[in-house]
């Protein structure tokens, strides 16, 4: 992801449901020539938001180890703008995961009013694109923790999740720090 469309999650049940934030602010350089003078989020960049969120969901069940695309936007509704000052709380759960993908409905919130509804549709990538990295892990894993997974994140017994251990080698190499070595005492 190049730019995020979510500042962090406030919830994260793994392969149930999700709770993300995302702040409107007057600064961001998309809202500035969308419409002249009537500064709003652009609808597409809520759908992103969804995807986002939706797709960490997705992908956290199987520890990050498929590679997963959105496939389809199924159903969209917006009932009114997302303007700066606003802060959008995308709540996100998983309506069906199979071997090849997995259907996500969310729902966005602006205080209480419900701002847009949506259904999207991921696909797991298969072997012919082995070897593409979408990201590099240990990038990803600083904007998993960046995003807070690992703080609110829990599995539906209630316990933490857990960094997966081929992110932890990753990021260890990515330091110059030797695959299973523990991290300096403040990382985890």
């Amino acid at each position: 992801m190049r730019w995020f469309w979510i500042d962090r999650f406030v919830e994260f049940e793994s392969g149930r449901r999700a709770t993300a934030l995302k702040a409107v602010t007057n600064t961001e350089e998309q809202l500035e020539g969308y419409l002249a003078g009537f500064p709003v989020m652009p609808a597409s960049l809520i759908i992103e938001g969804f995807a986002q969120a939706g797709g960490l969901l997705v992908g956290e069940r199987g520890g990050f180890q498929e590679r997963i695309v959105l496939a389809k936007v199924s159903r969209c509704r917006f009932h009114f703008e997302a303007r700066p000052g606003d802060v959008l709380r995308y709540e996100i759960s998983v309506q069906d995961i199979q071997s090849m993908g997995a259907i996500v409905h969310g729902t966005s919130y602006i205080g209480d009013r419900v701002q847009g509804e949506i259904e999207l549709v991921f696909a797991h990538l298969d072997n012919r694109f082995a070897g593409v990295d979408l990201f590099h892990p240990d990038g990803f894993l600083c904007m998993l923790r960046l995003f807070g997974v690992y703080d609110v994140g829990r599995k539906p017994d209630g316990s933490p999740i857990e960094v997966p251990q081929h992110l932890l080698d990753a990021e260890a190499k990515a330091n110059g720090r030797q695959p299973g070595a523990a991290a300096p005492s403040g990382q985890s």
